[in-house]
């Protein structure tokens, strides 16, 4: 059995290695293509749109924590959605030696079936798990009319961790 601190290890390199796997293909892609151009303004204007083609981005979030509310299926039988809370905790040490411990709050949304059955069947409240995936903002308008602006992460993987 890998401790937590060997498997987030092997996490960490497999994802730099994914990531960085998939910018060298695009990148190759794009430079093989006939599509892709180089700039020809020799001016450096921060202003103007980028112009070469499709632009690289990365949205990724890594969290570890531990779940805050049974996961439960919501949506509906064509867009079903299995949400959770996760809490994840930051400790700050001040200069006179007090310690303090601030939790924050995610929503996490699993859309993909097999790990959308799979969060549901096999995970509890309380329990420790490894989330990756990509955050998404949002907007609701609540029962006064007021826009209210939302953020969730959507899982692309989540790593349970046994419980006791």
């Amino acid at each position: 059995m890998f401790s937590l601190k060997a498997a987030s290890g092997i996490i960490s390199n497999v994802t730099r290695f994914s990531i960085a796997r998939q910018i060298c293909l695009s990148s190759r892609r794009q430079a093989d293509s006939d599509e892709w151009k180089p700039s020809t303004n020799q001016e450096t204007d921060e202003s103007a749109p980028f112009s070469g083609g499709l632009e690289k981005t990365i949205n990724s979030v890594t969290l570890l924590g531990r779940i805050g509310s049974q996961p439960v299926k919501r949506g509906s039988v064509e867009h079903p959605v299995v949400t959770f809370s996760l809490a994840t905790n930051s400790n700050y040490s001040y200069a006179n030696g007090d310690v303090s411990q601030k939790t924050e709050w995610h929503r996490i949304c699993v859309f993909k079936p097999y790990l959308r059955e799979s969060t549901l069947k096999y995970t509890n409240k309380g329990q420790r798990v490894l989330v990756q995936g990509r955050i998404i903002y949002g907007e609701v308008r609540d029962e006064g009319g007021q826009l209210r602006h939302t953020s969730s992460i959507v899982a692309d993987d989540v790593i349970y961790f046994k419980s006791g």
